[in-house]
C-alpha cells in the first residue's frame, strides 16, 4: 500500500504572512508572470521552481543557481529546517464558479515512489508530451523538492482525520484570492494515524505526473550510486480525499484551428452526436449559457465561427465499448474523424466561444467536468483518462514548505 512519511520540511523563516514569497506550480506560469512574481522579493520560490539565466552566475546553469540560491537563503536563515519530521496540513480556501464558499483540505507527506501502474500510486490520465529534463536538472542540482504534486486518496475519512486546529503557521493568499494555510503536526500517535490510513488505499495522481516520473529517474540514479539514507525514494506530495466536498474538478476544453474554411464541422460530427442548436433571442450564446445548457441536457457543446452554438448528444451504441464515459473520451474520438487540425486546451468556455467567433476554419469543443466517480472508477479499473480531461481547482501555492531529499 502506498508509503507515506512525515519529513523535515523546509520553511521560510519569516512573519506568518508568505505572500511575496510564494508563487503558482511551475507549468502555469509565463514569462511576464514568472518576471513579476521574482519582483516581488529576491526569495521569492519562483526562483527556485522556475530558474532562469539571469540569476547565473558566472560558470553556472539557471539550476545550479537556484541550487545556490537554497543554499544562501539556508546560511542566513531565511529558510530553516523543522525539527522533529511533520506532516504539514493544508487547506485552500475558495469560491467557486458560482461565488459559493469551498475548501479543499489535505496534509502534505513524503510518498514513495514506486512505476505507475504496477502499484498502488495510480496514473489518472495520459500526459502530452513534455520534456522531464528541465525538472531531473533542477532535482539534481538543488536535491529539493521545491512543489508538491498533488495526489487524491481513495481511503474514506481521510478529510475528517486531517482538520486542523488553531491558527496556522503560514498562510498566504494568491492572486486570484485563494486562501493558502499551513499547519505542522508532529504528535507521534497523530503521525502514525495519518500514515496508516493513506497506506490503507491507493492513491490517484492529480497533478504531477511528470514531476512524479522524474521523481523515479533521479531514484533510479541514486540509487546506483547511493548507500544510506533513502530520501530520493519519496516524493513530496499533498495528499486529499477523492470525494465531492473536497475536489473541485472544472473541464479542459478543446479549441480546434487550421480545419478547411469550408468544412460543415456540425455534419461532420453528426455521426457521431445527435445535434441541438441553441438559440437566444438576445443575441449570440455566450460560454456561460452555453454550459448550462450544456449541465442541463447531458451533452458536449459546439461553438462555431458564425456565432451558432450547438449542443452535441452523444448516440446511442455508437461509441466502443473501451471508449470511456467521459465528455473528453468522446469527443478525442470524434476530432479523429475531422481534417488535419490543430488543438489548445483551453479552461475558460467564454475564451474559446470568443475565439471562435468570426475566425473561419476553426471550432470550440467544450465538455463537461470529469465527476468524482468517474476519476475514482477509472483508476480502480486501472484505466488512464485521455489528456487534459481534468483542471482541479485551486493549485497548491509553491513556497508554502521544500523538502530536502538528503535530509
Amino acid at each position: 500500500m502506498p508509503r507515506f512519511e512525515p519529513f523535515a520540511g523546509l520553511r521560510y523563516q519569516m512573519s506568518a504572512n508568505l505572500d511575496p514569497v510564494t508563487a503558482p506550480p511551475y507549468d502555469v506560469i509565463d514569462e511576464p508572470e514568472r518576471a513579476e512574481l521574482a519582483a516581488r522579493s529576491p526569495y521569492n520560490a519562483v526562483r527556485l521552481e522556475l530558474p532562469v539565466d539571469d540569476d547565473a552566475e558566472e560558470g553556472e546553469d539557471r539550476y545550479q543557481a537556484a541550487a545556490r540560491l537554497l543554499r544562501r537563503w539556508v546560511e542566513i536563515g531565511m529558510v530553516v529546517a523543522d525539527d522533529p519530521a511533520s506532516f504539514y496540513l493544508y487547506r485552500m480556501g475558495y469560491h467557486d464558479e458560482v461565488g459559493r464558499p469551498r475548501q479543499t483540505t489535505g496534509v502534505i507527506g513524503a510518498l514513495g515512489l514506486e512505476p505507475l501502474g504496477e502499484g498502488d500510486v495510480l496514473p489518472h490520465e495520459h500526459t502530452t508530451a513534455r520534456a522531464k529534463s528541465d525538472r531531473l536538472q533542477l532535482l539534481e542540482a538543488t536535491k529539493c523538492n521545491v512543489s508538491p504534486i498533488w495526489c487524491l486518496s481513495l481511503a474514506q475519512g481521510l478529510a475528517a482525520m486531517v482538520e486542523p486546529l488553531g491558527p496556522p503557521f503560514a498562510r498566504s493568499t494568491d492572486d486570484e484570492g485563494v486562501h493558502h494555510r499551513l499547519w505542522r503536526v508532529n504528535s507521534p500517535a497523530i503521525v502514525d494515524t495519518i500514515a496508516e490510513v493513506v497506506a490503507s488505499a491507493p492513491v490517484i495522481i492529480a497533478d504531477g505526473h511528470h514531476r512524479y516520473e522524474t521523481a523515479l529517474a533521479y531514484r533510479d540514479q541514486r540509487e546506483a550510486t547511493t548507500s544510506g539514507f533513502a530520501g530520493h525514494d519519496l516524493v513530496m506530495a499533498l495528499v486529499v480525499e477523492l470525494a465531492e466536498d473536497e475536489v473541485s474538478v472544472r473541464p479542459i476544453h478543446r479549441l480546434l484551428t487550421g480545419l478547411p474554411e469550408d468544412l460543415d464541422v456540425v455534419e461532420a460530427l453528426s455521426g457521431w452526436f445527435q445535434v441541438e442548436e441553441i438559440a437566444d433571442a438576445n443575441g449570440p450564446v455566450n460560454g456561460v449559457a452555453l454550459a448550462e445548457s450544456m449541465a442541463a441536457a447531458g451533452a458536449l457543446g459546439l461553438a462555431l465561427p458564425d456565432g451558432r452554438t450547438v449542443l452535441l448528444h452523444p448516440r446511442a451504441g455508437v461509441f466502443p465499448d473501451d471508449v470511456l464515459d467521459l465528455d473528453a473520451s468522446r469527443a478525442d474520438l470524434a476530432r479523429e474523424g475531422l481534417p488535419p487540425h490543430e488543438v489548445a486546451y483551453r479552461h475558460d468556455a467564454c475564451d474559446v466561444v470568443a475565439r471562435v467567433r468570426d475566425a473561419p476554419g476553426s471550432a470550440g469543443l467544450l465538455l463537461r467536468p470529469a465527476t468524482v466517480d468517474q476519476i475514482a472508477d477509472a483508476a480502480r479499473q486501472g484505466v488512464r483518462m485521455p489528456p487534459k480531461t481534468t483542471y482541479f481547482h485551486p493549485k497548491p501555492r509553491t513556497g508554502m514548505v521544500f523538502r530536502s531529499i538528503d535530509r
